[in-house]
């Protein structure tokens, strides 16, 4: 690696189901790299079918590192996150390899390279009066409030997405003033990313791939899975853990609010729908080297681009 410039940080960034993992893998067999998960559900332990880790055989030929280090009782938050990576990424470029960070959350990624604002901790006693009002009105009706008071994060936020809406509504509850006044602070670390993002070109194609995807984890013991949190007694719908797609409609199936094939059908609906946002996000992003996830010769396409850009 040239030594006069930053060291470079690899970014593979894409869609749900767009095949990220794999192509980590592969790129791992090639190039001087460590792959680092930027996932805000693998993070958990015991959440392993529904949020598509790698295989266990996977992980023991190929580490990833931010998986599995909290309890599903916790709330992960993006700060979590880039202190941790950056911890990471400082360890595997003084080892002398390339840190090759891979995954769909999107804020995690932009939280790591621009830094966050100096925002309040979350405080519980709101965050449980804004969870029993969207409990009585619906979490869209606290969306169109956050619309009303700070236009330019509603904008950004889907109004179904529980999490962002409860914690832009907390910072205002707590502070008077709005994230967007807040701002971000700048402090971007002494790194080069270069970002990779697959694209499908056929929209259809992935939405295909989305639903068998999940057929494929119902066929593995989702379901299983999802009734082993739910038992626990801890966990409940209003943690993010819980509120992470396909663990949702699960839930809402073992406690009988869903159906089975209302579960199945909510659950692809909601994916498509994190794949449409995660391209939103994609396209504002600058200096992406997009790579079609559907391509022949994915693989090569995606060891030149960094080849090029990286001195190996």
């Amino acid at each position: 690696m040239n030594g006069s410039n930053p060291p470079p940080v690899l970014c593979l960034m894409g869609p749900t189901a767009a095949g990220k993992t794999a192509l980590a893998l592969a790129l791992h067999a090639q190039l001087p790299v460590e792959l680092v998960s930027v996932d805000a559900a693998q993070v958990y332990r015991g959440m392993d079918i529904g949020t598509a880790k790698p295989s266990p055989e996977e992980r023991a030929r190929v580490p990833h590192r931010l998986i599995d280090i909290c309890d599903p009782a916790e709330a992960y938050s993006a700060a979590r996150f880039r202190a941790d990576a950056l911890r990471e990424i400082s360890a595997i470029v003084g080892a002398g390899r390339m840190p090759l960070l891979v995954g769909g959350t999107s804020f995690y990624f932009r939280a790591l390279e621009s830094g966050l604002s100096e925002l309040p901790s979350a405080d519980p006693e709101v965050r449980a009066q804004l969870a029993a009002e969207a409990a009585r009105h619906g979490w869209p009706a606290l969306h169109a409030r956050l619309c009303d008071q700070d236009p330019a994060s509603a904008a950004r936020i889907d109004p179904h997405d529980a999490q962002r809406i409860q914690r832009a509504l907390e910072i205002i509850a707590l502070t008077g003033r709005t994230r967007t006044e807040l701002g971000g602070a700048a402090r971007r670390p002494p790194y080069r990313f270069v970002k990779l993002a697959l694209w499908p070109a056929d929209r259809a194609a992935l939405h295909r791939r989305i639903a068998e995807r999940f057929r494929l984890m119902l066929n593995q013991g989702l379901v299983a899975e999802v009734e082993t949190l739910y038992r626990r007694g801890d966990l409940g719908p209003s943690l993010p853990s819980v509120r992470t797609v396909g663990y949702r409609q699960v839930w809402a199936y073992l406690s009988g609010a869903l159906n089975y094939p209302d579960m199945v059908e909510k659950s692809i609906i909601a994916t498509r729908q994190l794949a449409k946002r995660q391209l939103t996000w994609l396209r504002a992003e600058r200096d992406v080297i997009r790579l079609d996830c559907q391509g022949a010769d994915l693989e090569g396409a995606a060891r030149r681009a960094i080849v090029e850009r990286v001195a190996l």
